[in-house]
């Protein structure tokens, strides 16, 4: 048995589907997807545990090719490794494991997107990355700021992603797209350290270009919360927020990280079983899509 097999085996579980046109083995593979079931701090709605497997499932339902990026998913040497063998109980074991997974293929030369689950998880994916990569520059596509130390007395809590993200990121560079809630304190942080980037919805994204302008070739990391988007669009989320974004604003957010360092992304909070129609589902999966092109 390889070390790739015994890597798959010890980690991952590969039970059930895979995303469209992904291999199972990482050899030759530049990309590597693994979901992370986890949902045990969600405050409001739960079920993003099903995440993960609802990505794949419907990802049949889309083209392999972007008439955006102009690049075919038949082109990309891609592997979805399934999902990592997270442990039950507290937030802190399965960031950890996060961690573990993450500097697993980090050591095969693949770049990792991770399908959430809930958004704790990002700060073992960032923890992992910014061992290789101490500049790292974390961007946030995400309706609420997570800057909380703590919450419902956990601070791995989801509401605290950014603030555990930050401890492991030695740049402290993080970038927040258009966060439209949060508490007073957050918001008086965000605007001190300059890290809010406004977007206007149906626009080209001429802000965040311009802050990304001085970053070229910086190694970056995007992590996606789906409540980003308007839960008109997407209604499968536990945390919806009115007045987010549309397909043609992520459109516009990708048409400038496509000039930049992608060497890591995540999609998290997608509930699919609080979407009877299944277009969350969807849309998050075609999210998956374009951050495998960006990625490779």
């Amino acid at each position: 048995m390889t070390r790739d097999n015994n890597l798959i085996n010890e980690y991952f579980d590969t039970e059930g589907a895979i995303f469209m046109g992904g291999k199972r083995n990482p050899k030759n593979c530049t990309v590597g997807i693994f979901g992370v079931p986890f949902d045990g701090t969600t405050s409001f709605r739960p079920g993003a545990r099903f995440g993960p497997s609802a990505i794949r499932e419907v990802s049949n339902a889309i083209e392999t090719y972007c008439p955006q990026l102009k690049r075919d998913l038949e082109e990309i040497q891609f592997v979805d490794l399934g999902s990592a063998k997270i442990p039950y109980g507290a937030p802190e074991a399965v960031v950890k494991t996060v961690k573990k997974c993450t500097l697993e293929l980090i050591d095969l030369n693949l770049k990792p997107l991770m399908l959430g689950g809930e958004h704790s998880i990002t700060s073992g994916a960032i923890s992992a990355l910014s061992r290789k990569h101490p500049d790292l520059i974390l961007i946030q596509l995400d309706a609420h700021a997570d800057l909380r130390n703590e919450w419902l007395g956990s601070k791995y809590s989801h509401a605290c992603a950014m603030r555990r993200c930050l401890d492991e990121l030695p740049s402290k560079s993080l970038f927040q797209v258009s966060i439209r809630s949060g508490t007073r304190e957050e918001f008086k942080e965000i605007y001190a350290a300059n890290r809010y980037i406004p977007h206007t919805s149906g626009k080209p994204a001429c802000e965040f270009m311009n802050v990304l302008k001085e970053y070229l070739g910086k190694p970056m990391y995007i992590t996606i919360d789906l409540d980003w988007f308007d839960p008109s669009i997407v209604p499968g989320t536990g945390t919806p927020e009115p007045g987010g974004f549309t397909w043609k604003d992520f459109a516009a957010i990708v048409d400038v990280l496509k000039h930049h360092n992608l060497i890591g992304a995540d999609i998290v909070e997608l509930a699919p079983q609080l979407d009877p129609t299944g277009i969350s589902s969807v849309l998050a999966a075609k999210v998956t899509r374009s951050l495998l092109m960006l990625l490779s």
